[in-house]
């Protein structure tokens, strides 16, 4: 069970359902992380800022190295319902995530996301190397401000005890 309470829709402040009706008109959907981080919407705004990053990641960085590149950053810091989310996103798409053989710049990028989730600090300079031959430093910085609000996410999740959604529950790993 999650340290932290949900925000209850019909007690919460103005603010507080003015940012929830404007993520559920942008997203369609309410998880139960952003129903706690509503109870500050600065910093539901804060983490919502992912979906901007991935906006810009995306006319070079197709969905599915997105989505496996924040996975690995789950699994390397073991949140379970950001693992559970991207399992959801590659499986519904038809791939298997166990059996995903990642291609070159996928490899790349996953061993990028797991150098930051491990130790940020020891980001090995081949990585970066091989990261500056393949994209320009805009991409870079946003591919590397997207991975920090995934550590984020991550770190959000694991230390509220954030539950598992119910419709992510069929996506969990075994």
């Amino acid at each position: 069970m999650a340290h932290l309470a949900a925000i209850d829709y019909a007690t919460a402040s103005d603010e507080i359902r003015a940012e929830h009706d404007r993520e559920l008109a942008l997203r369609g959907r309410m998880t139960n992380m952003k129903r706690i981080l509503l109870r500050s919407p600065a910093a539901h705004r804060i983490y919502a800022e992912w979906f901007t990053l991935r906006d810009l990641l995306k006319p070079t960085l197709d969905d599915r190295a997105i989505w496996l590149f924040s996975k690995t950053i789950a699994e390397t810091m073991r949140a379970e319902v950001p693992v559970t989310f991207f399992r959801r996103a590659l499986i519904d798409s038809g791939l298997d995530p166990e059996a995903i053989e990642p291609i070159a710049h996928e490899a790349l990028l996953t061993k990028f996301g797991k150098a930051v989730a491990t130790d940020a600090n020891a980001v090995p300079d081949e990585v970066w190397a091989a990261l500056k031959a393949r994209y320009d430093e805009t991409l870079l910085v946003n591919l590397t401000a997207f991975a920090g609000i995934m550590v984020a996410t991550c770190v959000f999740t694991n230390a509220v005890k954030v539950d598992l959604d119910p419709e992510l529950e069929k996506y969990r790993r075994l």
